[in-house]
């Protein structure tokens, strides 16, 4: 039997609008997630695959705006591969206004999937899909996949939304939980999951595909969509991951240690590439300890690179004050000034204080130190 090769992909959430960014961020990663269409469909060609299965959210909401649905079918008109969507969790068959308008301006290349069921892609291909009736389900989808029979030469295919089985105290799973072996239970040859934004393999049979276009820190990196090739009915399917996105998402730890230049340890965590900077995300978490001036110092390097990134924030709200006699001798050597630095320092170090209380003194004090030094320069 021929080989069949797919692409899966899951949760685009065309729409989003990442209101917790600086505005002028927040066009360009609109605009890429409407770009990962083409960028799809470019994969399956070179994959030599002539279908995606989006396992639900190509919306990021069930009343996403007129340009973004229209603009986003007419994108997919435009390639050489059918489409087959399911709804996820945002865009669920709830929003019935949504899904009738997809229906009266689909292009016939566009599977819109609203029941259960078997489905025929090609000849000997079945689709078994899962679409969600509702944001929350309360109930396994794919119960159902496991019932339902088909030829013994014939590729079955999966496709859903949601959690895998999270078990709780008393064994029992929860409502509305996938079970990981799935597949297996359900003769599965393969198993497309949306809903975790990361790629995950689990098992032989069945993956996450993560979304294609990264949309925050919590999974970090390029986005990317799974090229699946069946060789047999009952074969293990080859699974190859494809970046696809144009924006990556870098949560970076920077531990720091009295005596290491904060300059130095962040330059080895970041693209050495400026050109590529335009289009890095960078949330740098500073922890371990640093003294006054390091802090400054570490202050004054990200307010240099930051234009050089699509968006830059630094947290320090676990990085350590490590001071000694020099740094307050900085701010000054008496006066009102120096009461004030050396009050600090003892609130910053009091082991008896809230760590909310320290980390108030501590910061206060960094604020001290940085307006002085500034206003020296």
């Amino acid at each position: 039997m021929a080989a069949f090769r797919f692409l899966h992909t899951a949760d685009l959430h065309l729409g989003r609008r990442f209101g917790n960014l600086p505005e002028e961020v927040r066009g360009r990663l609109i605009e890429a997630r409407h770009q990962i269409l083409p960028r799809l469909a470019a994969a399956a060609k070179a994959h030599g695959a002539k279908h995606i299965l989006i396992a639900g959210d190509t919306f990021d909401t069930e009343t996403p705006s007129d340009p973004v649905w229209r603009q986003a079918l007419t994108a997919m008109a435009a390639a050489e591969v059918t489409w087959w969507l399911i709804p996820g969790n945002h865009d669920s068959l709830a929003a019935e206004t949504l899904w009738a308008r997809l229906e009266e301006k689909a292009p016939a290349n566009v599977r819109l999937i609203r029941d259960a069921g078997l489905i025929e892609m090609e000849a000997g291909v079945a689709l078994l899909p899962a679409p969600l009736p509702s944001r929350y389900s309360g109930r396994d989808l794919t119960t159902g996949m496991a019932t339902l029979t088909t030829p013994p030469d014939t590729y079955r295919i999966g496709l859903a939304h949601g959690a895998v089985r999270d078990f709780s105290e008393d064994g029992r799973a929860s409502d509305g939980i996938i079970p990981p072996d799935r597949a297996e239970t359900a003769r599965l040859d393969y198993l497309a999951l949306g809903d975790w934004h990361g790629q995950m393999r689990l098992g032989a049979r069945t993956a996450y595909a993560g979304t294609p276009e990264r949309d925050s820190f919590r999974h970090d990196g390029l986005g990317a969509c799974l090229a699946v090739t069946l060789h047999a009915p009952g074969a293990v399917p080859e699974i190859t991951s494809v970046p696809l996105g144009r924006f990556c998402w870098n949560d970076i730890e920077l531990a720091l240690v009295p005596g290491l230049s904060p300059q130095d340890a962040l330059a080895m965590r970041l693209p050495a590439d400026i050109a590529q900077r335009r289009d890095h995300l960078v949330r740098l978490r500073a922890t371990g300890r640093a003294s006054l001036a390091d802090q400054a110092a570490l202050r004054d390097v990200v307010a240099h690179l930051a234009p050089d990134f699509a968006y830059f924030s630094l947290d320090t709200t676990a990085l350590g004050l490590d001071f000694d006699v020099t740094d307050l001798d900085t701010i000054d050597r008496a006066g009102a000034l120096r009461m004030a630095a050396d009050q600090l320092a003892a609130d910053a170090a009091d082991q008896a204080r809230a760590p909310e209380d320290r980390r108030i003194a501590a910061g206060a004090l960094n604020r001290l130190y940085g307006y002085l030094t500034e206003a020296a320069q």
